[in-house]
């Protein structure tokens, strides 16, 4: 029991605030509860936040990346979904072979462009966008189920991400669907059965 509060303590400590919500979710039982709310594991989600600290510090450590690109970086159970702006296709290939050596890293799902970066108005869209649908889900999925889907917006194009029964994630996409200024709906969903 006292390694189990040391461990949340020390958890708090390392990744900062972030953890900080989902450690107290979790209280003694650390090791492979389920934190209330979503279907992930605490370690998973753990795991998930280290995965994108990771990748986001591979991105700030290479110089070209960091002052000519726009990437980010969500992971949901193990699943990398890589989005924005890169400025070529070598930059992207070894972007995706560095971050396929994280650990916990079960799949890389690269939809970066090769271009440009956007602009601010065009990622306030895309931000907008994002909360129109996460607040459709929240109100409109049944038992919480809205909270457990995270939602990136990328040039309007919407990527969902949760682990859902395929009635579920047919539901959730139907939900994003009615949101203005969708263009295309990408499925980064782990079925569950």
């Amino acid at each position: 029991m006292v390694r189990g509060i040391l461990l949340i303590v020390s958890i708090t400590l390392l990744y900062g605030c972030a953890a900080a919500p989902m450690v107290l979710g979790v209280g003694a039982a650390a090791g492979g509860a389920m934190v209330a709310g979503d279907r992930r594991t605490a370690g998973m989600m753990m795991d998930d936040e280290r995965i994108e600290l990771k990748t986001m510090n591979i991105i700030a450590a290479d110089t070209i990346l960091r002052d000519s690109s726009h990437i980010n970086a969500t992971s949901y159970n193990g699943q990398l979904l890589l989005t924005g702006e890169i400025p070529d296709e070598i930059s992207s290939k070894a972007l995706v072979a560095r971050v396929k050596k994280i650990e916990r890293v079960t799949v890389v799902k690269n939809e970066m462009l090769v271009g440009p970066v956007s602009d601010s108005a065009s990622r306030t869209q895309d931000s907008a966008i994002t909360a129109r649908i996460k607040s459709r889900l929240i109100s409109q999925l049944e038992s919480g189920l809205g909270q457990d889907i995270k939602v990136v917006t990328e040039r309007r194009s919407v990527y969902l991400m949760g682990l859902l029964t395929k009635a579920e994630a047919e539901q959730a996409i139907a939900i994003a669907r009615t949101v203005d200024g969708v263009q295309r709906i990408v499925k980064v969903f782990e079925y569950q059965e």
